[in-house]
C-alpha cells in the first residue's frame, strides 16, 4: 500500500487526508492557507480540521486574532491506537461474554489460505482464561505460518500475559526452537512416541482451533462448550504421560 492508503486504513481518508497532509506540511498555518492547500472550501476545512483536532493529530490556537492550525507529531497516532488497544482488551471479556451467552449453538468458522491461517493463529490470543493448551506440529508451524510470523505471535502472547502448555511430537522438531521457558510463559512436553501429533490444535475457553499443513492450507476454529471440554479432557490425559522437557 501506498502512504494514502495506509492512513486509509486509519480511518484518515478523502478531505480527511488532504486536509491532514496539508497541516502536516505547514506546520503552523492560518485555516484559510490550510484549506487552500488542501483545495478545500473553507466551511468544509472548518469541519474537517474541527475533526482532526478531536482525534488529536492538530491543535487550533489563536494567532493575532486567527485561527492558526498546529499539526502535532505524528506519534499521537501510535499513541491513540496503543490507547484503543488497551481500552478494547479490558472491554474484551465483558463484550465476550455478552456475545457467548447470545450464541446458543456451536459455532463453525473456516479460513482459507495463509491469511487465514494467520486468523486463526491470532484468535488465540482472545483466550479470557489466559491458559491455553496446545498441540504443536513443528515442521507444519516452520512452513505455514512461518518462523517469523510465529514469533510475532508469540511476543504478543507473552505481552498479553497469555500462559501456554504445549505438547509436541520429538519426530516433528526440525529446529530446536521455542523451548520450554518461564519468561516465555511456555511449559513444553513431548508426547510418547504412539501419540503423533500430526496438526496443530489450541484449546482456549470454550474454542478449538485446527491449523493444517500447508498442503491443504487452512484454519478453522469451533466454538462449542462441549466440544472444548472434550479436547481439553484428551489433552490432559496425554499430557499426564509425556515427557517434561528440559528449560
Amino acid at each position: 500500500m501506498d502512504f494514502e492508503q495506509q492512513l486509509a486504513t486509519l480511518g484518515i481518508d478523502g478531505k480527511l487526508y488532504q486536509a491532514y497532509l496539508a497541516a502536516l506540511e505547514l506546520g503552523e498555518a492560518p485555516v484559510q492557507q490550510v484549506a487552500k492547500k488542501a483545495g478545500l472550501g473553507r466551511t468544509t476545512a472548518y469541519d474537517l480540521l474541527d475533526k482532526l483536532e478531536k482525534d488529536g493529530l492538530i491543535s487550533m490556537v489563536e494567532r493575532d486574532g486567527k485561527r492558526h492550525v498546529l499539526a502535532e507529531d505524528p506519534v499521537v497516532i501510535m499513541q491513540r491506537l496503543e490507547l484503543k488497544r488497551q481500552v478494547m482488551g479490558d472491554l474484551l471479556p465483558q463484550l465476550r461474554s455478552i456475545y457467548n451467552r447470545a450464541k446458543s449453538k456451536p459455532n463453525i468458522r473456516f479460513y482459507e489460505g495463509d491469511e487465514g491461517i494467520r486468523t486463526v493463529l491470532w484468535d488465540t490470543l482472545t483466550c479470557r482464561s489466559k491458559q491455553l493448551r496446545g498441540m504443536l506440529s513443528m515442521n507444519d508451524l516452520l512452513e505455514t505460518p512461518g518462523q517469523t510470523t510465529y514469533e510475532e505471535y508469540i511476543a504478543e502472547r507473552v505481552q498479553r500475559g497469555i500462559h501456554l502448555r504445549v505438547l509436541r511430537s520429538a519426530i516433528k522438531d526440525v529446529e530446536s526452537i521455542w523451548p520450554q521457558s518461564e519468561t516465555e510463559l511456555r511449559a513444553l512436553r513431548y508426547a510418547p512416541p504412539m501419540v503423533l501429533v500430526s496438526m496443530t490444535t489450541y484449546i482456549y475457553d470454550d474454542k478449538v482451533a485446527f491449523i493444517s499443513s500447508k498442503k491443504e492450507n487452512y484454519g478453522m476454529i469451533f466454538q462449542s462448550e462441549e466440544l472444548a471440554r472434550l479436547h481439553e479432557s484428551l489433552f490432559e490425559g496425554i499430557w499426564s504421560i509425556s515427557a517434561v522437557a528440559e528449560g
